[in-house]
């Protein structure tokens, strides 16, 4: 796991400072995605400078050193994830004469680039990855990213150059760097509590979408910059979904995809560690972890003292009846705040999950033991973990029934004061988030479209277009039915929809940029591609079977673990951040949310702001979710206002000779 940077400026110099001073002090930024060595490489004759930051987990020689020459002279290669079939590739390699230096992926990735070519070495990898490959001969650039979008990879353009990082904040270093807030990504970021791919929440910088790679050619007069795809998960709905002869069938070659996935990312020449939360996917991830290991398997958890969001006790009881060696911590209000201040740096973007916060602490946890640590994230997006998934379709069953006119008239109510508020007299009992609920009540009655109703799901602001000034909503895929997607059930078509959407903009974000601050590599053994596509082919019922989410993992797991220990409701990996932020979080948010400071930045209309802020506090409803969106840009404002961005050339210059 590392960090990328790199620039190619076309035609005349944008900047005084040489190429590799730039490239250098924007990798510098990405300094804890690979703490234990850092390289440059430039031609200057072309304009080309790429950089890179190691964290070693492979080789941990210098015979793994980046950026990385192809024996042939003619690929230059800067490289950030795992290729976790790396191990085949060089037997394949070697058996056609290939000969290699190192034990890394690495060089395994660049000579199948330069034996097979960009797509075709592409279609063979199987591992996290974003990475870019200079061609001298052919003098060009490009990018790429994994399938699933588990590696980040952002470029764009600042004045003439064309740059790319695994970070943002790399970009930020780049002297020229000027860095417009783009209010359409705003208003998305509103809705979501993310900024969704492709768009950034920079103008001219976007992120390479998973599953694409990018050709860039500085010596073409034009470049679109239009991302080439090699996989789409969208495209395996098309597919008809694969029958089986009996339960047990299907329940072994699920159980073997995940063994061999596990064992894959099991190889690493430093320590090994796993998160266990106490839900399916981690205890799942960890009883196979343990059944592949002959020394207990260190496994860490996150407590928080509040019975509704702890799942502690749970990830307990499994490492105990599994003999992992198990390390847990407890979380207080006290321990978010001095997290807070970190937010903004951590993740770059604005970014709006409040489970930000434990994941970054239960990563620093880990990191004190192990270096790389395996997650069970991806499992709710492939197996229906989400209640949605059940009850959305049920709710659009049933509204296909109702005349429109009907409907619309109902979701008006439900949307206005006076519904939400005879709504929330009659369920008095959720700290008011039946408010929330209500509104969201109200939106899915007035959709238009099946995945407009699950847009509704996941909307924190319903019009941000009426709090963001000068904003308008720019389309994503919920605002229209995708045609190409011909599989009759509602419930597979969301669950793909957020595994493009919402697993890589905002889980798989979380998880990156909480662990890479702590210097730790992250694995997650359910998206190899592989059980990706044996997921999204099998039948509804494989994955809710009489009213049983994620069924036919629970079967997995049942094989390892007593049922009494994981048959429970699924709680996730929160906060109870609507108590705090009525509590020991109130004086912080009352900073960010004053009419003064907002009206003076110029992004937000205040009153909406302040009504939902007022009603939060008295208890009336919980618009934590909202409110978290509002706070989480204050915040990531305020940070990126005071990000270093000196172009004192002597300076630089001795940063860089200090590496």
């Amino acid at each position: 796991m590392c960090g990328i940077a790199g620039l190619i400026e076309r035609g005349m110099r944008s900047s005084e400072l040489p190429l590799k001073q730039t490239a250098a002090l924007m990798v510098r930024t990405l300094q804890h995605r690979g703490p234990d060595d850092h390289g440059c490489w430039h031609d200057e004759a072309y304009g080309v400078a790429v950089a890179h930051q190691r964290l070693s987990i492979l080789d941990i020689s210098s015979l793994g050193h980046q950026p990385m020459v192809s024996r042939n002279g003619r690929f230059v290669i800067v490289f950030n994830g795992e290729i976790y079939n790396f191990q085949e590739l060089r037997s394949q390699l070697v058996a056609a004469g290939q000969e290699f230096t190192s034990n890394s992926d690495t060089e395994v990735l660049l000579e199948a680039v330069a034996a097979w070519g960009i797509e075709d070495a592409l279609s063979r990898l199987v591992g996290m990855y974003a990475f870019a490959v200079w061609d001298r001969d052919q003098r060009e650039l490009v990018l790429a990213r994994d399938r699933l979008g588990e590696k980040p990879l952002y470029y764009g353009w600042i004045d003439r150059s064309f740059v790319f990082a695994s970070e943002l904040k790399a970009l930020l270093a780049h002297p020229l760097w000027k860095g417009v807030v783009d209010r359409k990504s705003l208003c998305l970021f509103l809705r979501y509590g993310y900024v969704p791919g492709p768009r950034s929440v920079y103008q001219g910088i976007q992120k390479l979408p998973p599953g694409c790679f990018l050709r860039f050619t500085p010596d073409r007069p034009t470049n679109d910059l239009q991302p080439s795809s090699y996989w789409r998960l969208e495209e395996l709905l098309n597919v008809p979904p694969r029958s089986y002869e009996d339960d047990t069938q299907v329940i072994d070659e699920l159980e073997r995809l995940l063994t061999d996935a596990i064992q894959k990312q099991m190889v690493a020449d430093v320590p090994l560690g796993a998160f266990l939360s106490g839900g399916i996917d981690s205890a799942t991830v960890v009883a196979l972890m343990q059944n592949a290991s002959p020394n207990p398997v260190q496994t860490y958890a996150i407590g928080v003292n509040d019975p509704n969001h702890d799942e502690a006790p749970a990830a307990r009881a499994i490492a105990k009846h599994l003999g992992t060696e198990h390390t847990e911590k407890y979380i207080h209000s006290d321990d978010a705040l001095a997290v807070i201040p970190e937010l903004a740096h951590v993740y770059d973007e604005p970014f709006a999950d409040s489970s930000q916060i434990p994941t970054i602490l239960v990563s620093r946890l880990a990191r004190r033991h192990v270096a790389v640590s395996l997650s069970g994230d991806g499992g709710d997006e492939l197996f229906a973990g989400y209640q949605r998934y059940e009850s959305i379709p049920s709710v659009v069953s049933r509204l296909g029934k109702v005349p429109r006119f009907i409907r619309n008239g109902l979701g008006r109510t439900a949307l206005s004061k006076p519904g939400v508020a005879l709504f929330d007299a009659a369920h008095p009992f959720d700290g008011g988030r039946y408010g929330d609920r209500i509104r969201r009540l109200g939106e899915i009655l007035t959709s238009q479209s099946p995945l407009s109703v699950h847009r509704a799901v996941h909307s924190n602001w319903p019009v941000p277009q009426s709090i963001v000034k000068g904003g308008d909503e720019p389309p994503t895929m919920f605002t229209t039915d995708r045609s190409l997607w011909r599989r009759n059930e509602f419930g597979q078509r969301m669950l793909a929809a957020d595994a493009v959407t919402y697993l890589p903009d905002d889980l798989l974000v979380k998880v990156d940029r909480a662990a890479m601050n702590a210097s730790l590599e992250t694995r997650i053994p359910m998206l190899d591609h592989r059980i990706v596509e044996f997921a999204m082919q099998l039948p509804w019922e494989m994955k809710v079977r009489n009213g049983v989410r994620k069924w036919i993992l629970r079967q997995v797991l049942y094989r390892h673990v007593p049922r009494d220990l994981v048959d429970r409701p699924k709680k996730g990996f929160s906060i109870p951040i609507g108590t705090w932020l009525r509590g020991p979080l109130r004086k912080w948010a009352d900073d960010l949310l004053n009419r003064e400071r907002i009206e003076a930045e110029g992004f937000f209309c205040h009153e909406p702001i302040a009504f939902k802020w007022r009603e939060h506090q008295r208890g009336k409803f919980d618009w934590s979710d909202p409110l978290w969106t509002i706070l989480m840009f204050q915040t990531w404002y305020q940070n990126q206002r005071r990000e270093p961005q000196s172009t004192d050339k002597s300076q630089l210059l001795r940063a860089d000779e200090s590496r």
